[in-house]
């Protein structure tokens, strides 16, 4: 973000609120701890709303103590005339939460005696205590000078460069204070809240934007603009997928494997101009893609070949015996 003089625009965006807007000054005779319940009211909502809830809530019940025991939803029901009555009833009853637990009562007015910082620094640590109500409290009841900021606040000082885009009113607005004179304090934060409402009501109002561009008017490139949707990317066409090749069929038993069957594989050759056969086998081993590989066909039972029956021994004629000789007569 480039430099920029933090005391002129500040000084310049106090004079175009007073052109617009009315200042609002807070009510008097208040106690702290009424500031604080009304400052839980006030923060993102017009002052005509949060007064109308403070005292919807203080009529309601019987006392404090029985609104901080009372559910969120039970008070958001009676501060219905708020923008967001959930949030403000949940803060709200935080606030009281962390009041009597750090005090066991509702009284704090003895805060008004203790040094400013440390009045401070002591309401910073109650949990749920924002940095809007703290600084509500500090500017109406502790006589301190500090400028009350919420979200709507902190967008539109965004616009005119003051703050970082994304800042939270806890990070609030380096140099504010010094630009803007204690004296002035209570009516620069009120006409600042009023911008706050309408930038937090509707941030892409000509009116708003006007108002801004008056104050700044390089500021035009940082107005909040309606968001375009983006078009929409042409849906991809799938990739064209070649058939994956058929599995060779397990042969039937008994029957011998076709040769022709097996793929014929891409490499060497036997010179012949057909594949070698090592080739072959590779080829047909290979699983067709993107699907498993075939289990190998069971080896067919080779049927047992009859060993040839073995000759028996050719007999050999027995010899024939002698003729009988002549007898020789006697």
């Amino acid at each position: 973000m480039p430099a920029i003089n933090r005391a002129a625009v500040l000084t310049k965006l106090h004079k175009v609120l007073k052109k617009h807007y009315e200042p609002v000054n807070p009510p008097a005779g208040r106690t702290l701890l009424e500031n604080m319940l009304f400052a839980c009211c006030l923060e993102n909502s017009p002052y005509a709303a949060a007064e109308q809830a403070y005292e919807a809530v203080s009529k309601a019940y019987f006392d404090w103590n029985e609104v901080r025991v009372s559910t969120v939803k039970e008070i958001s029901e009676v501060m219905k005339a708020l923008p967001d009555p959930q949030a403000s009833a949940n803060l709200l009853r935080r606030c009281l939460q962390a009041t009597f637990e750090a005090n066991y009562s509702f009284d704090l007015e003895p805060m008004k005696k203790l040094n400013l910082g440390v009045a401070v620094q002591k309401l910073s640590s109650y949990d749920g205590m924002s940095a809007f109500v703290v600084s509500y409290i500090t500017q109406t009841s502790l006589g301190g000078h500090s400028i009350p900021l919420d979200a709507g606040a902190m967008g539109s000082l965004a616009v005119l460069g003051l703050v970082e885009e994304g800042a939270s009113a806890k990070d609030g607005c380096s140099g504010m204070e010094r630009a803007i004179p204690k004296n002035k304090g209570l009516e620069f934060g009120s006409l600042l809240h009023q911008l706050s409402v309408d930038y937090t009501t509707n941030p892409y109002s000509t009116n708003l934007h006007k108002i801004l561009l008056e104050v700044d008017g390089d500021a035009k490139a940082r107005l909040p603009k309606r968001g375009v949707k983006p078009p929409e990317k042409p849906a991809e066409k799938p990739a064209d997928k070649k058939p994956a090749a058929a599995a060779p069929a397990a042969p039937a038993k008994g029957a011998k494997p076709d040769a022709k069957a097996a793929p014929e594989a891409k490499g060497k050759s036997d010179g012949k101009g057909k594949p070698a056969e090592d080739d072959k086998k590779k080829s047909a081993a290979a699983p067709a893609p993107g699907k498993k590989p075939a289990a190998a066909p069971a080896p067919t039972a080779k049927k047992p070949v009859p060993a040839p029956a073995k000759k028996a021994p050719e007999k050999k004629p027995a010899a024939k015996s002698a003729p009988p000789g002549k007898r020789k007569p006697r």
